[in-house]
């Protein structure tokens, strides 16, 4: 086979680098290319897309084992029953949704912190008025036991 992109203009077109696609390779995420006479691997096409959909689904937030599986799942969709981009998606977004309202507590409890003046973080905890809730987070550890 002579005809194909090589490793750097596959990189280049998705927008990442060489190791990147040769790491892909390894996982199992990118098939295998052809080589040429010389022993290049050469690419289609479709190498390019695939790059390019793994890099979107790792931006959405799903790692590079979940991805694996999504594409694992698009290639045996008319096999065994196994959950789909619907159901994935759905659970991300739960994770998101989540993280989005732990981030939103967080939030809260500077801005109290910032607008209240607090500057020593000692004597501020100290306090039956401050803001950050550390009295809170000190029961919550001494009734989860021990440390260490």
């Amino acid at each position: 086979m002579s005809e194909g992109l090589r490793s750097g203009q596959v990189a280049e077109a998705a927008g990442v680098n060489v190791q990147t696609l040769r790491y892909y390779e390894r996982r199992g995420l990118l098939a295998e290319p052809d080589r040429s006479s010389g022993g290049h691997r050469l690419y289609g096409e479709d190498a390019v897309t695939a790059l390019r959909v793994i890099k979107a689904a790792q931006r959405l937030g799903f790692t590079l084992d979940e991805v694996a599986e999504l594409l694992e799942a698009g290639r045996h969709r008319h096999g065994r029953p196994v959950a789909g981009l619907q159901d994935r998606a759905a659970a991300k977004l739960a994770e998101v949704d989540a993280k989005i309202a732990d981030l939103t507590t967080i939030r809260t409890a500077l801005v109290a912190a910032v607008d209240a003046g607090c500057d020593d973080l000692t004597a501020c905890a100290s306090m039956a008025c401050c803001p950050i809730p550390f009295t809170d987070l000190a029961e919550e550890n001494r009734h989860a036991g021990p440390c260490c």
